[in-house]
């Protein structure tokens, strides 16, 4: 039984590894959306834009932070940023990391996924026709109707001779 034991040990790591979850923090900022943004924008047309901030301080109340995590196993952790400044109440300027494009983005966490033959939803007029003629066959009598539920008999709500 030791040697067992003393043998699972002595295997490979990465050969059997449990399961992680992937895991996801923050706010997704897209290319798309970091051109979107231009000085003299308001604080709620930049939360309308972005989103709300993941990082806010009471000491930097002109800056916002954008950040994003995202790690998942067998691959390298992604982790980007933007951060916006303001001027009062309107946008001055914005620092970011180079941002995917929400296409790019949304291919990268299908990665795992292989990249198979996407399957056609629509039937030919042939695929049709085979599918009614599979589903009749030859002399068969049509299925017959649901049987009608009974009628029930209840009693009056009021009893007759009855005043109010």
């Amino acid at each position: 039984m030791c040697l067992c034991l003393g043998a699972c040990s002595s295997l490979r790591e990465g050969v059997v590894t449990p399961y992680r979850i992937d895991i996801l923090q923050g706010n997704v900022v897209t290319r798309e959306q970091a051109k979107a943004l231009q000085p003299g924008l308001t604080r709620e047309q930049v939360r309308g834009l972005l989103g709300s901030p993941l990082l806010t301080s009471v000491f930097h109340a002109d800056r916002w932070d954008y950040v994003f995590s995202f790690k998942r196993q067998g691959q390298a952790a992604q982790q980007r940023r933007l951060t916006v400044f303001f001027k009062g109440d309107v946008l001055e300027r914005h620092e970011a990391d180079e941002l995917p494009s929400e296409s790019e983005f949304v291919s990268s966490l299908d990665a795992r996924r292989k990249a198979d033959k996407v399957p056609v939803l629509e039937a030919t007029e042939a695929q049709l026709k085979a599918f009614e003629s599979s589903n009749t066959t030859p002399g068969a009598a049509p299925a017959p109707a649901p049987a009608a539920t009974p009628a029930t008999d209840y009693p009056p709500l009021e009893t007759p001779g009855a005043t109010r």
